[in-house]
């Protein structure tokens, strides 16, 4: 992955492996979908949703797709049970490509993500 200067969602997917380009347009639909509000900007050359502040961030990565949040970190203790099969770090959750991807949970964690955004900007 050469180019480091993407200027759109549609640059970044673009640049990876063809053979990920149909899993990063579903993992991008299922944020879109739980969160249909958000702008969809480059943030630190990732794929990024911003609704009342960052909602999340996604990537790929060589073994696996990561989802990634801002703080607060709520979004893991809200779906601690969903999560526990996959790698999760501080901010990070990472979705190994030989598993099915749970664009569900993806969905429900962008929409989590945005309604606690929207919350504290009522604040």
């Amino acid at each position: 992955m050469a180019k480091t200067d993407f200027q759109s969602v549609d640059e970044y997917i673009a640049s990876r492996d063809p053979s990920e380009h149909e899993v990063l347009r579903a993992i991008r639909a299922a944020i879109r979908s739980g969160a249909p509000n958000a702008e969809e900007v480059i943030s630190y050359q990732l794929p990024a949703y911003k609704d009342h502040g960052f909602v999340i961030y996604f990537s790929a990565a060589s073994k696996h797709y990561a989802l990634s949040f801002p703080p607060p970190w709520s979004v893991f203790d809200q779906f601690a049970g969903e999560l526990a099969e996959y790698k999760v770090s501080k901010s990070t959750v990472q979705l190994p490509k030989n598993k099915p991807i749970p664009y569900d949970l993806i969905t429900r964690m962008a929409a989590f993500r945005a309604a606690e955004n929207a919350a504290a900007a009522r604040k």
